[in-house]
């Protein structure tokens, strides 16, 4: 019995679990020379997914309706023909939501279980970790001794980049939605101070409070009013590395916000979005460093593992609700 997950319709505003259909097959995979049959162990649910349920122009195409969605999944090879791999190897790649498949092997990757949890090579290890140092490197650029803030910070991708903010020698102030949150960016990941935007009436003043030399990095995940706060104690010659904006990805009308041009203009400072494959090319870099760090104990990483292939949906939708402590996986 092989299950899939389609996407039914494209969500207007926040996704639903009507949005999604479940399918069941009951074929046997056999496969040809070149081929391997692989189960699906560890599934990643990203923000960045919605964007590709719309049907608007983007970076990538869109999901297709009546179609699987795929995302960063590890995968254990069960037979295999080809012989780039073997049985009982694990393996990463971007792939359907799906229980088994056959694939041809072109854009799997091995993984090691004797290094990391599996489930890390689609957090830390995997394109969170990327993103998180190659934005923070080649955008931010920080220098020591510098103020970094990071929004979204107890996700996936912030909670990774305090961090390497921190082994850079940096102050790094996190910006989370509960006490709970805040308190492990500070306890666990070392962040210098946390900032609860669900409790915090004056944004610009409790950003102030936190960053008192001002702020010269910002790692934007969220955009919307909070960005808006940080940009009123950005300093001269600041960067902004806007990796994501998952407070207005389900707006169904253009969010209001400030200009940024007199912020940008007055302090001569730096806004660029980006996509972590615009830095591939730094890939081998990225991975040997955070695999040090790892291996080293200078960096940590923490999850939110749902249970079932069931839960995919709804654990992708809880990312819009803030219920992730660093990564959302789903464990098959």
């Amino acid at each position: 019995m092989i299950q899939t997950i389609l996407l039914k319709h494209r969500p207007k505003g926040r996704p639903k679990l009507s949005d999604f259909e479940f399918t069941k097959e009951d074929v046997e995979l056999n496969i040809k020379d070149g081929e391997l049959l692989l189960e699906t162990l560890y599934v990643s649910v990203d923000p960045y997914l919605r964007g590709r349920m719309s049907d608007a122009k983007s970076y990538i195409e869109p999901f297709e309706l009546n179609q699987p969605i795929h995302s960063g999944i590890i995968a254990k090879v069960l037979e295999s023909k080809n012989e780039n791999f073997n049985s009982g190897d694990f393996v990463s790649g971007r792939l359907d939501w799906k229980t088994k498949r056959i694939s041809d092997g072109k854009g799997l990757h091995k993984v090691d279980p004797n290094k990391a949890d599996l489930s890390a090579y689609l957090g830390v290890l995997g394109m969170t970790g990327l993103t998180a140092y190659l934005g923070l490197t080649q955008i931010g650029k920080p220098k020591h001794g510098e103020t970094l803030v990071v929004s979204g910070a107890a996700g996936a991708v912030g909670s990774v980049v305090g961090q390497i903010g921190k082994i850079l020698g940096l102050r790094v102030v996190g910006i989370a939605g509960t006490d709970e949150k805040i308190n492990m960016l500070k306890s666990k990941f070392g962040f210098d101070a946390g900032i609860n935007y669900n409790t915090t009436k004056d944004m610009k003043a409790a950003i102030k409070e936190a960053a008192p030399n001002g702020v010269d990095v910002y790692f934007d995940n969220v955009g919307g009013p909070i960005s808006d706060a940080v940009l009123f104690n950005i300093n001269r010659f600041a960067r902004m590395v806007i990796c994501g904006a998952i407070s207005v990805y389900n707006n169904t009308e253009l969010p209001k916000s400030v200009s940024v041009q007199p912020f940008l203009i007055k302090n001569s400072a730096l806004m660029q979005g980006f996509i972590v494959s615009n830095f591939e090319n730094k890939f081998p870099e990225a991975i040997e460093a955070l695999s040090n760090w790892l291996a080293e104990g200078k960096l940590t990483y923490s999850e939110t593992i749902v249970e079932g292939f069931e839960q995919i949906p709804q654990a992708f939708i809880d990312l819009f609700d803030g219920k992730n402590m660093g990564k959302m996986v789903v464990k098959l």
